[in-house]
């Protein structure tokens, strides 16, 4: 009976052991329901893919897992496994890691019973999170900052954003336009990695772009779905956020982000 949290990630681990050991489509099929789904977001192959029935994706899987190399996963310890209706299906829902020989990711398993009452998947995510070698600059990989408090003839860090910001001297290697949502979120993820990205938006100000719509407006999805890369909302926000609240963290998340953001520019025309 699978009624507590390791018996549910024991369950989990055997599933994805066996995954591991399959070593056709006929065996990769038998793990997963004949109403099934894999997303992949270029975490096992090279872009973003649906696939649906056990046939098709014991196909794509099995190839995916052939060139993904050592596939190696592990059950999510932050996130136990639980018992939970999805559009009124009862699934075990478990949250994992995974490696392959080039990059690492996440992704959610979720197990129904057959009509045998063997475990298989119903939906299956598999997402990328980093490429191995370009890791992004956050957590251990962090800046030291030391350089600022010591070279005392040098610029500062005000004098090098300003630098950054003005492409001078360079142009960028990656030009975002309309700096939303979508263009602030790839911009920090480039920037983390070390790829020199400028965000142009046609609006006055950063923000804009929600706060001249009208007065009343706020977010018509709820604030745990629109975070922003390596800045969460904090959790007293409320659940609908309104849009000057939203475009006023927006220009928040640029300066902390170190995002090198041009206002007023608009793009009229580009070539390769």
């Amino acid at each position: 009976m699978l009624d507590t949290a390791d018996s549910m990630a024991i369950a989990a681990s055997a599933w994805f052991a066996t995954l591991g050991e399959a070593t056709t489509p006929s065996m990769v099929q038998d793990l997963f329901l004949e109403d099934s789904y894999w997303r992949d977001a270029v975490g096992l192959g090279p872009g973003l893919e649906t696939i649906s029935g056990r046939a098709p994706i014991s196909e794509g899987l099995s190839a995916a897992l052939s060139a993904s190399g050592d596939f190696k996963f592990s059950v999510d310890p932050t996130v136990l496994p639980q018992w939970v209706t999805r559009v009124e299906i009862e699934t075990l829902e478990v949250f994992f890691a995974f490696e392959t020989d080039t990059g690492r990711g996440r992704g959610i398993l979720r197990l129904c019973p057959d009509q045998d009452g063997a475990l298989k998947a119903w939906t299956l995510l598999t997402a990328l999170e980093e490429i191995k070698g370009h890791e992004e600059m956050s957590g251990a990989n962090r800046p030291t900052g030391q350089s600022h408090s010591r070279d005392f003839r040098g610029p500062n860090w005000l004098d090098q954003r300003r630098v950054a910001e003005a492409y001078a001297d360079r142009d960028p290697t990656v030009l975002v336009v309309g700096g939303g949502q979508a263009g602030l979120a790839i911009a920090a993820r480039l920037t983390q990695l070390g790829v020199d990205t400028l965000i142009v938006d046609k609006n006055a100000r950063i923000g804009d772009n929600w706060r001249n719509r009208y007065h009343a407006l706020t977010l018509h999805n709820q604030v745990q779905v629109n975070h922003l890369p390596y800045m969460p909302f904090p959790p007293s926000w409320p659940t609908y956020i309104p849009k000057d609240k939203l475009a006023n963290w927006f220009e928040a998340y640029v300066d902390a982000m170190e995002l090198n953001f041009w206002t007023g520019t608009e793009l009229t025309a580009g070539q390769y």
